[in-house]
């Protein structure tokens, strides 16, 4: 029985997957309600998501270096601070990325089919990149940069059409204070940290990276600065051309963006982009999480049937299974559309883990000033606080129950 992961993907399959995931969910999702809290201020609370999401990728780029297994902070919650800390970083990764992962099938079908087809749509998306996962890595990372390269063209279509209109407002940056004052900037920056935590992925797919110690570090920060290129450009332009409060209210940034520079042909071109991005979050988000799964498996934190890997390809098949029928169930029960601010408490408290554990590496191991990760926890921490309080609330739900589980299987053993 295979017990080790193989090692197929190289720099520029890693830094796709980490796109992929990042752009995915970001463009087409967090722009409208993260404007709502921070109105013509939008580009400050980027850049606040883009600090803390940098903390985060180097102190993850200094720990993959020396832990270069699947599980990403999961791992070096356990390594450096002990099994609870990093129970809650996989527990916090496996739900609210599960729930994202159930959104982007969503948010995939509402752009693709009428409203009466998008749960069976959005659960047969969920089963066929799961299908594609299930081949093998490298069949993964194939059809991201596919999906990859399709949004990246669609996001020239939609800045080219939206500079072309003579509806662009520079006085629509900070124009007037944040809709929620200083309280808003951060929580606008805590929703737009949900756009930059798909780096995570390259991490948490550390045992299938080859010369992990030079190739992780490399691909996360690669793709974290592209991604956040990405996102400047489409926020400056979205926020001069339709302004802070039509963006605020709009539920299709991008087509608004488009369809402003008067090319009405864009209008299904950057449906055909937005299905692509979500299609894209969606399968390096199932990658990542059955990554995550599996370490936790492996230590009994989850159950150890799923740290059974797939002897041909070398994958956890069934983690990906698992993974699968959770998130059909999902789709197809629920309402996850408004998963934003419940994921990006998962994910903060996960990188906080992160960047804790990346406080105490010494030696040879330190690549970066000891600062930058206590700066990362420090942010972590003030965004999680500044999320809606909705979204708080059920976050901390979901972990006390996880807690208690875990609680009562290491009494049991």
């Amino acid at each position: 029985m295979t017990t080790t992961m193989q090692r197929r993907l190289g720099l520029g399959d890693a830094v796709a997957i980490g796109l992929g995931s990042m752009i995915g969910a970001g463009v087409f999702v967090v722009f409208a309600p993260a404007a709502a809290a921070a109105g013509s201020w939008l580009p400050l609370s980027l850049l606040i998501a883009g600090a803390v999401a940098l903390c985060n990728a180097l102190s993850s780029a200094q720990l993959a270096a020396q832990y270069p297994v699947a599980g990403g902070s999961y791992v070096y919650g356990r390594e450096r601070l002990g099994p609870w800390p990093g129970f809650l970083a996989g527990w916090c990764f496996v739900t609210g990325k599960t729930a994202s992962c159930a959104a982007m099938a969503m948010t995939f079908a509402a752009y693709t089919v009428d409203a009466s087809w998008q749960r069976p749509v959005a659960a047969l998306a969920v089963i066929v990149l799961v299908s594609v996962n299930c081949l093998g890595v490298t069949r993964t990372a194939a059809a991201t940069k596919l999906l990859v390269g399709v949004v990246l063209a669609v996001l020239a279509v939609v800045v080219v059409a939206g500079a072309l209109s003579d509806r662009a407002r520079t006085a629509a940056l900070f124009a007037s204070a944040p809709p929620g004052g200083a309280y808003g900037l951060l929580q606008a920056g805590g929703l737009l940290f949900f756009a930059f935590a798909g780096y995570a992925r390259i991490a948490t797919m550390g045992e299938e990276v080859r010369d992990p110690a030079r190739t992780i570090p490399r691909a996360i920060v690669t793709a974290l600065l592209g991604a956040l290129l990405v996102y400047g450009g489409l926020a400056l332009l979205a926020l001069t051309v339709l302004g802070p409060d039509a963006l605020a209210r709009t539920t299709t940034p991008l087509a608004d963006l488009a369809a402003a520079g008067g090319l009405t042909w864009t209008t299904p071109v950057v449906r055909v982009g937005a299905a692509a991005a979500t299609l894209g979050a969606l399968l390096a988000g199932v990658a990542g999480i059955a990554r995550t799964s599996l370490a936790m498996a492996r230590t009994a934190d989850l159950p150890r049937a799923l740290a059974v890997l797939d002897d041909r390809h070398g994958i956890p098949r069934r983690a990906e299974i698992a993974l699968a029928l959770v998130v059909v169930v999902l789709v197809l029960t629920v309402d996850v559309r408004g998963v934003v601010g419940f994921s990006s408490f998962g994910v903060l408290l996960y990188y906080l883990v992160a960047n804790l554990s990346a406080v105490t590496q010494t030696g040879e191991h330190r690549r970066y000033p000891r600062a930058v990760p206590v700066t990362g926890a420090v942010l972590c921490t003030v965004l999680v606080v500044t999320l809606p309080a909705g979204s708080v609330g059920v976050g901390i739900l979901v972990l006390v129950v996880g807690i208690a589980c875990r609680a009562v299987r290491v009494r049991a053993r």
